[in-house]
């Protein structure tokens, strides 16, 4: 069941520039939204919320924060980094449709994105 907040071209994007095989990351993501959607409250007490939706909430966190959910969930290093391109990409999209993207591209040079779900 598909409920995370990435879109599908977004998708495409980061499992190929990461070397993932494109049927896997949708997998990948569920996974990490599984985790993700427990932790929500977590992240609205720690990070910087930078937008949200009905649907899934933006954060900008500290830089190797992927690196230490992939450990924790067990992927190695191109499925950690395909996760992570997933959700960078995904803020930038909607960087670009809420006129935001040089702001989110230029924290992006010192922190990095998390994206969760928090729908059904």
């Amino acid at each position: 069941m598909r409920g995370d907040p990435i879109d599908g071209q977004v998708l495409l994007l980061a499992g190929s520039t990461a070397s993932v095989a494109p049927e896997r990351l949708p997998d990948l993501i569920d996974h990490v939204q599984e985790d993700l959607a427990d932790r929500l409250p977590e992240y609205e007490r720690r990070y910087e919320r930078v937008y949200g939706t009905d649907d899934a909430a933006y954060f900008f966190v500290e830089a190797g924060h992927w690196e230490d959910v992939g450990e924790r969930l067990g992927f190695d290093r191109r499925e950690t980094s395909a996760v992570e391109r997933a959700h960078r990409e995904q803020l930038r999209r909607v960087g670009r449709r809420i006129d935001r993207r040089e702001e989110f591209d230029a924290a992006f040079d010192v922190r990095e994105c998390v994206v969760i779900s928090h729908s059904e």
